[in-house]
């Protein structure tokens, strides 16, 4: 594989660049995977479905939407914090973290090993950059980005707080319990995002135990809902932007991103049920390969 990894680009302080189309966004997401499957690889263990699905979503909001600075994560001030409830696609969290310079991409090589900073689930003793609760049991995330954003709006903060979760993991009853505090205490600076999906480790969630109405449930809750194709970039990008630029926001804000499990590798994809193993399973070495020629290869290299 390529060594010879483009660094992201910087300011001459030093500051991340955002990407400047949507379409070096789209190759950054197709790039993002490629790192997915070559880190679940070589880890022999991990999540591909979900991991995969949410490559834009993570895209868009690293390289676009978020405001934050790696240099400055230990002291966030203003930036906008992001908290993963649904741990297990920690992998597309990890590339994105790496590919916006929060640590050596190189690290990417060390998923699921023994000591490694980058564990399966999101893990926060080590002290890894990007990274600011272990999380993975689900339905704990939003509790705690709510009480971030309450954190946020005691200190006289700006910035918003982002919290993402599966549409499986509102099954779970602390989501609804933070959902109902975050309404009462307004908080308009806490967005969250539900990977709509439909699928769980034991198959469809319409099936194991159905969430739908969802958008109705969370309207209900005192959010203000909004939906988009969550695995196209430009449609999250226009509804992050029109949600951001609000000024009147007196409570949180649920984004339901409609995605496909494993999107970008089309033997990965689907919403049957006979392909939700892809929830928990790595890839093959021979099926990473053939993933990684039908994705291509990207001007920002493989680690």
């Amino acid at each position: 594989m390529a060594k010879d990894v483009k660094p992201y680009p910087r300011d001459r302080r030093g500051r991340i660049q955002k990407l400047d189309s949507v379409s070096r966004m789209e190759e950054m997401s197709r790039q993002v995977r490629r790192d997915v499957l070559r880190m679940l690889t070589m880890a022999a263990s991990g999540h591909t479905g979900g991991s995969l699905g949410m490559a834009d979503m993570f895209t868009a909001l690293y390289f676009r939407v978020m405001h934050h600075d790696p240099h400055a994560f230990a002291n966030p001030g203003d930036q906008d914090m992001l908290f993963l409830s649904n741990g297990h696609i920690v992998p597309v969290w990890y590339s994105v973290l790496a590919r916006s310079g929060y640590f050596p991409l190189d690290e990417l090589k060390s998923l699921r090993r023994i000591n490694s900073y980058l564990q399966g689930h999101p893990a926060s003793e080590s002290g890894l950059p990007g990274i600011r609760v272990a999380s993975g049991s689900l339905g704990q995330g939003l509790s705690v980005a709510a009480g971030a954003a309450m954190a946020k709006r005691m200190q006289g903060r700006r910035g918003d707080v982002f919290c993402l979760m599966g549409d499986g993991e509102c099954q779970e009853g602390q989501v609804w319990e933070a959902a109902m505090s975050a309404a009462h205490y307004g908080l308009g600076n806490l967005v969250g995002i539900v990977d709509c999906n439909n699928q769980q480790i034991d198959g469809e969630v319409s099936d194991v135990m159905n969430v739908e109405p969802l958008a109705e449930k969370w309207k209900a809750f005192g959010w203000d809902v909004h939906s988009c194709d969550g695995n196209d970039i430009a449609d999250i990008i226009d509804v992050m932007e029109r949600v951001r630029s609000r000024e009147d926001r007196i409570g949180p804000v649920m984004v339901l991103a409609y995605t496909v499990m494993g999107k970008g590798v089309p033997f990965f994809e689907g919403t049957m049920p006979d392909k939700s193993n892809w929830h928990g399973k790595s890839p093959s070495g021979e099926q990473c390969e053939k993933a990684l020629a039908i994705l291509g290869e990207t001007s920002f290299a493989d680690f």
